[in-house]
């Protein structure tokens, strides 16, 4: 049986926690920042848990992460 390759571009987004949770960032904190407010900016800054349905997706697509 051949090897599965990773998808480098989830791989490059998505870290593994201890537990196998796949932790994100969340996304809309790149540019056009000035209408945004403070507190906005500050909660985008958190890594977030990737929900389960997303989570078997990953898996299957970063098997070695």
């Amino acid at each position: 049986m051949p090897k599965v390759k990773t998808h480098r571009g989830a791989a490059k987004r998505i870290k593994k926690t201890g537990t196998g949770k796949f932790m994100k960032m969340k996304s809309n904190k790149s540019h056009i920042l000035t209408k945004k407010t403070t507190k906005r900016k500050r909660r985008l800054r958190k890594a977030v848990e990737v929900d389960k349905g997303n989570s078997r997706k990953l898996k299957q697509i970063t098997p070695y992460l």
